[in-house]
């Protein structure tokens, strides 16, 4: 049986309603974020608790407060004179066939307010037992029925998973990416900077305790690309291609994302077009071979001497990673990834201790420029044979420290911004974990799809995340009272509503509803022998 919490006495579309709450219910189980429903005449009325106030009929009342042996007095008073004010915002509405829509009006005076039910969580977000399009994320505050994401509209867009530092983004990353792996909803490639995603990952706030990675859960659908094949092994896992890239695979472009790092002037990549021109595809190797005949050098190309030093001399921080490599012999590993990911073979490419801001930046872009390339190949096909196999599969790159590819300066300019503007169409999204959304271009964070939001603090964080939300105002005060850890806001395209879940444990009873089924034991027996 439904339990009533209360019943509407006032609100508009515009700013919500406002509920009294039954005097015989506990206020301190009422919580901002928790999922409510409202029995119209006509339509049921799925609403989140935006705010929580403390009313009275006469402020003479609280002059002179019941002791604490008053019981009776405390009753009377709450019964007609003391009470509380709960302000919801309905999000959704189901009419009498249950087909859901828009909330376009609001309920009568002294409409009842239920607890929401298990079957009203099933109800907006699907059932993971009913399609393998759902997959659990979580269970809303204070229920246990998991509330599912849609991972056929999750692929449509790119989508965003923000909250700062030592929230568990990372944790939520990797069991949405599970998700899609075991759902083959999307093929992933992964550009895993801290090495979090493949074999094993640290147990966030457990010292030594260890979780699996996706290699550990998905053998044969993972593929571990490593720029630092040592560091993989000794995490316990071979990588499957270690990474060697030419410097002819780097671009003007790929160095435009690297403005802020290198520090460099407009003016010294005005020259690096310049060189471009006339070498073409060896324009690095050539730059990094002056030495001093940079002056020499600069009047061949018709550059500023200064600019080309200063060119010189910030790229010449790119000789320190053993990964790039003037001549290579082998087949380009850029075709192989394409080769992983055309088989359905999820990619996971790790750095190993190449930790570096530059270097992730820079691997990033010259490998997500090709792909960018192959996908816009891959659609022209497909729309003019308009064969099923020639349709490509939909590729969800995953990328961290988002704000670095995608402010507004480089949005604009590198092949992240064109994605996540343009790709869609392309078959390509990204998935963008960012612990500063406000640094994020603000057409980019518009066009994100969906967006799960752990706790942020800033005031700019918090609006930026906001940017595009109908009625967002009442979201803004439930994005600062999350949990530290284990809290998320989810809204947009993937889900129904937006609603505030307990994300779900990632644990052995998750590794077996992934298919996987060694005891955690197991895995700390190797990681001991490793360690």
């Amino acid at each position: 049986m439904r339990k009533k919490i209360g019943h509407i006495l006032s609100g508009s579309l515009s700013q919500g309603l406002v509920m009294r709450l039954e005097y015989s219910c506990s206020l301190e189980d009422v919580k901002t974020g928790k999922f409510v429903s409202i029995a119209g005449k006509q339509y049921k009325f799925f609403s989140l608790i935006t705010d929580i106030e403390l009313g009275v009929t006469n402020p003479d009342i609280l002059l002179f407060p019941p002791e604490e042996d008053e019981n009776l007095l405390s009753d009377i008073l709450k019964k007609r004179d003391i009470y509380a004010k709960v302000n919801l915002r309905p999000m959704l509405m189901l009419d009498k066939d249950k087909n859901k829509m828009p909330v376009k009006t609001i309920p009568e005076h002294f409409a009842m307010v239920y607890e929401a039910s298990s079957q009203d969580v099933a109800q907006i977000f699907g059932d993971e037992k009913s399609s393998e399009k759902y997959f659990n994320i979580g269970v809303p505050l204070d229920m246990d029925t998991p509330v599912c994401l849609n991972l056929d509209l999750f692929t449509e867009r790119s989508n965003g998973i923000f909250g700062k530092s030592g929230t568990g983004k990372t944790f939520i990353t990797r069991l949405i990416l599970a998700g899609l792996i075991k759902s083959k909803k999307a093929v992933n490639l992964i550009f895993d900077m801290h090495s979090e995603y493949g074999f094993q990952a640290r147990k966030e706030g457990y010292g030594q305790s260890f979780v699996k990675g996706l290699k550990t859960l998905f053998t044969n659908e993972i593929a571990i690309f490593s720029l630092d094949p040592e560091s993989t092994r000794k995490r316990g896992c071979c990588a499957d291609v270690e990474v060697i890239l030419s410097y002819k695979d780097i671009h003007v472009e790929d160095i435009l994302s690297l403005q802020s790092e290198l520090n460099l002037h407009p003016t010294a990549l005005e020259a690096a077009y310049l060189i471009y021109s006339k070498y073409k595809q060896d324009w690095l190797s050539v730059l990094l071979d002056q030495g001093e005949s940079i002056k020499e050098f600069a009047q061949i190309i018709g550059a500023h001497a200064e600019s080309v030093g200063a060119l010189y001399r910030k790229l010449k921080r790119l000789e320190r990673f053993s990964f790039l490599q003037k001549k290579i012999q082998q087949k380009s590993v850029i075709e192989k990834l394409v080769n992983y990911l055309d088989r359905g073979i999820n990619v996971i490419l790790e750095f190993g201790n190449n930790t570096s801001l530059l270097c992730y930046l820079l691997v990033a872009n010259i490998i997500t420029r090709r792909i960018h390339d192959v996908y816009v190949s891959k659609t022209e096909k497909f729309l003019a044979s308009q064969k099923k196999e020639d349709e490509p599969t939909k590729l969800m790159i995953t990328i961290e420290e988002a704000h670095k590819f995608l402010n507004y300066q480089s949005a604009k300019q590198t092949i992240f911004g064109i994605i996540a503007r343009e790709m869609r169409k392309y078959y390509v999204s990204l998935l963008v974990v960012d612990q500063r959304p406000s640094s994020i271009d603000e057409e980019i964070i518009s066009q994100i799809g969906t967006k799960i939001v752990s706790l942020l603090n800033d005031e700019k964080d918090i609006q930026a995340v906001l940017t595009g939300v109908n009625n967002s105002s009442g979201l803004r005060s439930i994005l600062s009272t999350l949990d530290t850890k284990k809290q998320a806001l989810i809204m947009g395209h993937a889900v129904p509503m937006p609603v505030v879940i307990k994300t779900r444990e990632y644990d052995e009873k998750f590794y077996g509803a992934m298919g996987a089924y060694i005891k955690e034991k197991d895995i700390q027996k190797v990681i001991d022998q490793i360690f």
